[in-house]
Parts: structure tokens; sequence; C-alpha cells
């Protein structure tokens, strides 16, 4: 407590407070502010665009009346004389930026204002500055003793800077996102009696969009920007309808749901687009920032643009399961799937088998390029036959076989006729050799193994060769 001397301590308490504080004389403002208005001035802000010299004008007649020991060292000045003869180096450049803010809230009757600025040491080295103004109680008519703090914040906007570079210049796309209203909406629902947020987005699958339209993207960085095909931040953000679209909405309600489940973070595969309507696999990484988990308000989302993986993967996929020379799956694929359908299946199921006649024939006469093409016009008519029904396989060199789930014996001699009417037609358009196909099928029964059913596709396609064989040394 201030002991009898109250001035006294007063005194020191400004001088030695561990602050920047500032003693200043507004009233040179004042009168000019005052002129301006009897001039018929209304509008600040238009007067400071017809004559934006105003602002170094105000900052001239600011009068620093005492500044304390810690503005001193912040402004590396040895004594006050020093700081008031160098005003013109502490308040210029950087400063005018947010002057022009303290000018309007002067203007607009405001008696304190606060915000971040740029003050000058006197070697001339900028400070960012946390700065406080307010008009002492009592001078409110003429601005003459305005407290001031000025408040050092150069290692922090410098981390801050820091930290927007490392944001900005990062090689995968980063977004700053704002869930906030979504959160708000849980709350709605809940209040609603909504307790499975899956089960009530099946329900009412247009929530998932409604969602989506409240989320607030707050920054993105350049990579972003590079990655969708936009000019700047404000095209990407104008067009984010354009980016998320289509097949994001099955991936975006499973984020919904985890974050109703309290699953704050997350990493899954997607579809995004670019603003040219280019399809990009990603990786989403997802997560609500520390500190913000009960309110959603600050999320930090990374997009890996995986495309070039998926389509390797795809094409690696497309390999391991397809014959390369006909584009029909392999032997490999067809057993796996007889597996599977051998453990949960309905009957009937039917199984064809062909055989090409005459392969070894053609490669011994002709050549193997002439015997490969005739694989690939095999491969072309069992592909028109069952283009949309059925798993057709080349499980050997000139050896192919369908599988038809739930097509009975009737069918299948349907599909036996269809596919020598489409060995006429091909022939029809090649040139020698002939294409002649050996077909046998087997049909299902109830507690019959598709082993079995392959068996006997496999004896009457050889049944079928030997009459055809028969029939054409008959000829």
């Amino acid at each position: 407590m201030p002991g009898s001397d109250d001035k006294e301590y007063l005194v020191k308490l400004f001088e030695y407070a561990p602050i920047s504080l500032w003693e200043q004389d507004f009233s040179g403002i004042k009168k000019i502010m005052d002129e301006l208005r009897a001039d018929g001035v209304i509008s600040l802000d238009a007067h400071l665009v017809m004559h934006p010299e105003f602002i170094d004008q105000c900052m001239s007649q600011i009068r620093v009346v005492d500044v304390n020991q810690k503005t001193l060292s912040m402004l590396g000045a040895e004594t006050k004389e020093q700081v008031f003869d160098s005003l013109e180096i502490v308040f210029r450049d950087g400063m005018q930026r947010h002057f022009r803010d303290e000018l309007r809230a002067l203007w607009d009757g405001s008696r304190e204002w606060a915000g971040e600025g740029i003050n000058y040491t006197l070697s001339g080295e900028p400070l960012d500055v946390l700065l406080r103004w307010q008009i002492i109680p009592g001078y409110e008519e003429n601005w003459e003793r305005i407290l001031v703090t000025i408040e050092n914040i150069t290692e922090r906007k410098q981390a801050e800077r820091r930290l927007h570079q490392l944001f900005e210049a990062s090689p995968i796309s980063l977004w700053e996102e704002d869930y906030s209203e979504i959160r708000k909406y849980f709350e709605t629902l809940r209040s609603q009696g909504v307790t499975d947020l899956a089960a009530h987005l099946a329900k009412h699958p247009e929530i998932v969009m409604h969602c989506a339209g409240l989320i607030k993207v707050l920054d993105v960085n350049q990579r972003t920007i590079e990655l969708f095909g936009a000019s700047s931040k404000q095209h990407l953000l104008a067009n984010l309808n354009h980016v998320f679209r289509d097949e994001v909405n099955s991936h975006f309600s499973q984020e919904l749901v985890d974050l109703w489940n309290g699953k704050l973070s997350y990493e899954r595969e997607g579809i995004n687009y670019t603003l040219n309507g280019d399809p990009i696999n990603i990786l989403l990484n997802f997560r609500i920032m520390p500190g913000h988990e009960d309110t959603f308000d600050w999320a930090l989302v990374s997009i890996q643009d995986i495309t070039a993986r998926k389509k390797a993967e795809d094409y690696l996929h497309y390999l391991g399961t397809h014959d390369v020379m006909t584009g029909l799956y392999n032997r490999a694929f067809f057993e796996e799937n007889i597996q599977e359908l051998d453990h949960s299946r309905e009957d009937p199921v039917s199984i064809l088998i062909l055989d090409l006649n005459y392969l070894k024939r053609t490669n011994d006469k002709l050549g193997h390029h002439a015997g490969d093409k005739l694989i690939r016009r095999t491969a072309e008519v069992i592909k028109t036959a069952f283009k949309s029904v059925g798993i057709a396989a080349r499980i050997g060199g000139d050896e192919f076989a369908v599988i038809l789930p739930e097509a009975d014996e009737e069918d299948v001699a349907d599909y036996m006729k269809q596919i020598q009417a489409l060995v006429e037609i091909n022939n029809k358009y090649y040139r020698e050799p002939l294409l002649s196909i050996s077909c046998g099928a087997g049909t299902s029964k109830r507690g019959m193994r598709l082993e079995r059913v392959i068996q006997l596709a496999d004896d009457a396609m050889y049944a079928s060769k030997a009459e055809h064989h028969r029939r054409r040394k008959g000829d």
C-alpha cells in the first residue's frame, strides 16, 4: 500500500512497472479532428482515402509526456531525452497500419483501444508490439493525457511467423478448419433424443450435406492451392463445392459418426476433385487440435495425393487377377472365387469349360503369333457372350472357364448356342485360321461341391471335342 507520500509512490509505480508505460498528449490530434468535423467531414475513412497524408500529420501531433524505465530498455535508449528526441524513429512506417485503426477509434468516440502493431528501437530494429491505450479519466474532453502500455511480443510473433511459414511451405496439403457449428448441431440432435448418429444418417442422408455446409475453412496452404488447381486461396474457397462432391459423402458421413462417438482424430482414404473436375485419390488425416476438444473450433486436416500409389495398386491387382494377353480373369482368381462361392452359395451354379481347338496345330504351322491371335479371338467371343454376367477366366493355355451363379441347365444351353453363333460371326471378320471352340457345362445340385461341377463341365467339354473331331473325320 502507498505510504504517506502518495504522489512519490505513484511515480515509482509508473517508473518501475514491468511493462513499457507511456504518458502521451493527443490534444493536437483532437484539435485536427475537431477542425475536420467543423469543415463538414463525416467519414474519416473517406477522408483518409482522399488524404492519406492525414495519418502522418496526426502521428506528428503525438507528444510524449513521460516514459518509464522499461520503455528505455525496450527501445535501447539510455535516457528519456533520447526517446523524446527520436520519436520519428520509434513511430514510423509499419506503425501507420495500426495507427489508422487508432484514429478510427478516436473519431468514433472510443476512449480506449488495443491492438497489435510495430514500433522501432532507436537503432531502427522493428518491434512487434501489443499496444493498449486509454484516455485518463478527466481528460476526455481534451485528450491531454493518454496512458499507453506497450508489450514487446516480437519473439511470439516470430514464432507465429515461423509456424505459418512451416504451414505454408509444407509439402502436403494442410487445412485449418472450424467444426464448432457441427458440435452445436450435435448438441441439438442429442437434445432431440438422437443417440445413434449412424442410424439417424441412414434415415436422413440429407444431414450429411447440411453438416458439410457448417464447416468453416480458416486457412489452406500453398500446396493445397496447387493440388486442386486453384489460382489463389480465394479461388479455392469460393469453389469448395467442386472439390467435395460425389464419393465425399460416404466417407464424410463416417467422419461425422466418429466425431459423434468421441473419436477426434482419424485417417482414411477417399476421393476429392480438382477445380477442373479431375479425381484425386487422397489420404486424409483429421485431428481436433489439443485444447479445442469441447468446441471443435480448430481442426487440422492434412491431405496427401495418393493417386499414383492407387494407380500402381490397381495395376498390381489387375496383374494379380487378370490374364494379360486376353484381359480375362486368370486361373488364380477363378480358383479363389470357386472356393468363396463353395462356402456360401445358392444353387444352381453352372460352370462352363471352353477349349480352343487346334491351337497346337496353328502354332506349329503358322507360328505362335497366329496362335496368340486365336487365343485373343476366343476371349473376344467370351467377353461378348458374358459381358454382363458371370466370371470369365483363362485357366490354361487354350482353356477357359466361366462361372455362372443362378444359371440352370436351360440357361447354360442358351449360352452355349450363343457362343457358337458368335464364333461363326468372328470367323467372318478374320482370315484363317478358323476359330473353333469346344464347350462343356455342369450345373450344381444340392450338396454337390463345385469341384465336382467343374469335373462334369470338363468331361462334357472333352466329349464335345471328341464329337467335333469325329465329325471332322467323317467329313
